[in-house]
């Protein structure tokens, strides 16, 4: 493997791996006001949310590598302690592009990007209309990191108020990640879309404590017919099926036309990886046990 050593490498390179490697990240698309009344609007990736009682969020204002400079945003906050972090959705992506170019201190993002501020509730600064969500937060505490080029300022958030659009929350009162459509951040100039067929369940329940990779058969263990994530799900089983369990799986119309294939060894494991995919890894332990008694 390759050795990294943060001091002995250019900040721009360095900023570029662990951008790369802690990836993707999502963007809070920050719109903030000055004291005289100028709306800002500027995406940061080095965001997330940290607690929900209070309902926390942190993003980091990065000093400029090339210069140290910041941007507008941590000006403002500084003199308001106020900001809306809107969500990025696919639909506005090459918009909030955009803003992360310098434009002259003074100049309105929203203006040179078309989109349309809306008025918060309880701050100053405005909404995008435009995004699917937005939270109006009150900042608590700037924490700066250092002084020089690529030195982060966290911001603490504290959110207000939520806003969120009708059309994305599912009869359940969740929101649908397909219908929300958010973007990521990666390395350079890669992006991510968290909507269609990247998006996938792993159910893995806490309790009762799932039987673990140690409790395993060996022939599972040393299958190379499975892949460490098939391991990974097998380990997450809340408990091994019985042997009365397999019996009555056997009889199973689809597990009956496995059993009856030609490469019924394969067919099996085939099946069994299908099943930890579809969260149901004791069906995968069932065929494999029986793959196992065939072989």
């Amino acid at each position: 493997m390759a050795i990294i050593n943060p001091g002995e490498i250019p900040t721009k390179d360095l900023h570029q791996f662990l951008l790369a490697i802690v990836s993707p990240r999502p963007i809070a698309f920050v719109s903030t006001i000055s004291k005289d009344g100028l709306n800002n609007l500027a995406p940061f990736s080095f965001f997330n949310c940290f607690s929900s009682n209070p309902p926390i969020l942190v993003f980091s204002a990065n000093r400029r590598v090339s210069d140290g400079s910041t941007k507008d945003t941590l000006a403002n906050i500084m003199e308001t302690h106020e900001c809306v972090i809107n969500a990025v959705s696919h639909d506005i992506v090459r918009q909030v592009a955009v803003c992360s170019c310098d434009f002259e201190s003074g100049v309105s993002e929203f203006t040179q990007s078309g989109l349309t501020p809306i008025g918060s509730d309880l701050i100053r600064p405005p909404r995008v209309a435009e995004s699917p969500a937005s939270m109006e937060c009150k900042v608590t505490e700037v924490i700066p990191l250092g002084d020089q080029g690529g030195a982060g300022n966290l911001i603490i958030c504290n959110v207000l108020r939520i806003h969120v659009k009708d059309e994305i929350i599912n009869e359940r009162q969740r929101i649908e990640p397909d219908a929300i459509d958010l973007m990521g951040r990666m390395g350079r100039t890669y992006y991510t879309r968290a909507s269609g067929k990247s998006i996938h369940s792993i159910i893995q329940n806490y309790q009762p404590v799932p039987v673990g990779y140690e409790a395993l058969p060996s022939f599972f263990k040393t299958n190379k017919l499975l892949t460490a994530n098939d391991l990974g799900g097998l380990a997450g089983m809340t408990a091994f099926p019985t042997e009365a369990e397999i019996n009555d799986f056997k009889n199973d119309i689809e597990i009956k036309a496995l059993i009856r294939s030609t490469d019924v060894f394969n067919a099996l494991h085939q099946y069994a990886h299908r099943a930890i995919e579809d969260n149901r890894p004791i069906d995968a332990a069932k065929a494999l046990l029986i793959a196992q008694s065939i072989q």
